[in-house]
């Protein structure tokens, strides 16, 4: 599927700004905070809504204005849809039903999909009867039962518990990996980007910002858009400027960052403020040489499972850290972290990438 410089507006808004993008057989990420317009390009995508500008096409066919009900693709929202009257087994039927399959192909491939989606004990029950992540389950089954040339996957698992969650992306990725289809499935959070797609999407308030390898655009993101999207907890910003004599960034009088030699010879032939980003997982408490450190007060520390998140500040300065293991801080009590030169990246003014550490 190709979109070539296709926007959407509604009334005088624009959602969507004009944007140009390829997808491959496989699974594709779409990732972007909520309002990104995920969504809004996946109607676009499936025909449900027309784009103001530009054109759709599927294996070379412009496809533009065909309606959804002549496509071959399925769709899975967050919330869930299905048959209240059908037992779950006639739910995941329905698509091949349509399609006249035979009744035994039917069969396996039901059990075959509810074995895989741990639906097997369900199959007699209504909706009705089941739990809110059983019925997502059942809506995300009946689509993988179509064996579509286009699955639309929005949000499909953000209702269902943790574990639950775990082991259906470990599925879904294993169903897909040689398969025909072009997946694209819609998420808000960069763990679900860096384990299901081998390729990503970044949106930003209406607008493609990268494409490419997950991993690269984790890695290196073009942006600071990007390197937000992929960021949780959110990336850490510091607006500084920079002596180049002395390898420092210069936040204020009273706090100065060392660089790394790398980044000090992208910023060379530059001048004016840069963005310094750092993510949560790459501070810490622990001081060493040649480290750069900020020295605040706790606001918060939330221990979750085996890490804590902690959030200290300094003046108009605010930091969170991803520490491992539990951290017992008190609110208020001082707290100096760290973080090695060579992982902060740099930013223009604008948010283009300076610097990336390798």
């Amino acid at each position: 599927m190709q979109l070539v410089d296709v926007s959407y507006r509604a009334g005088s808004a624009t959602w969507l700004y004009p944007m140009s993008l390829s997808l491959k057989t496989g699974m594709s990420v779409l990732l972007g905070a909520t309002s990104a317009g995920k969504t809004t390009l996946m109607r676009l995508m499936a025909g449900l809504e027309q784009p103001a500008s530009g054109r759709i096409l599927v294996d070379g066919k412009d496809v533009t204005g065909v309606p959804v009900r002549r496509r071959n693709l399925a769709m899975v929202y967050q919330q869930f849809i299905n048959y209240p009257s059908l037992s779950v087994f006639e739910n995941i039927a329905s698509p091949l039903r349509l399609a006249r399959r035979p009744e035994e192909t039917v069969r396996q491939r039901v059990e075959a999909i509810a074995e895989t989606l741990r639906l097997t004990p369900l199959l007699d029950r209504r909706p009705a009867e089941l739990s809110g992540g059983q019925q997502q389950r059942v809506a995300l089954a009946r689509a993988l039962a179509k064996d579509a040339g286009l699955v639309l996957l929005d949000e499909p698992l953000a209702n269902l518990d943790y574990k639950l969650r775990e082991d259906l992306r470990n599925e879904l990725r294993n169903l897909f990996a040689n398969g025909r289809a072009t997946v694209v499935y819609a998420t808000t959070e960069p763990q679900e980007a860096l384990q299901l797609g081998d390729e990503t999407l970044v949106l930003d308030a209406g607008r493609l910002v990268q494409q490419g390898k997950t991993l690269e655009i984790f890695r290196r993101p073009a942006t600071l858009a990007a390197a937000r999207a992929f960021s949780d907890p959110p990336l850490n910003e510091i607006r500084a400027q920079v002596d180049l004599n002395a390898g420092m960034a210069i936040v204020r009088d009273d706090l100065r960052l060392p660089l790394a030699a790398q980044a000090l010879s992208a910023l060379s032939n530059r001048s004016g403020d840069i963005i310094l980003g750092i993510r949560a997982h790459q501070l810490t408490v622990r001081p060493a040489e040649g480290r750069a450190s900020i020295t605040g007060r706790v606001d918060l520390a939330e221990i979750s499972g085996s890490e804590t998140y902690v959030h200290v500040s300094q003046n108009d300065l605010s930091l969170v850290a991803q520490l491992p293991g539990v951290h017992e801080l008190t609110i208020g009590e001082r707290c100096t972290l760290h973080v090695e030169p060579t992982h902060i990246y740099c930013f223009d003014a604008s948010g283009r990438l300076i610097f990336a550490p390798h």
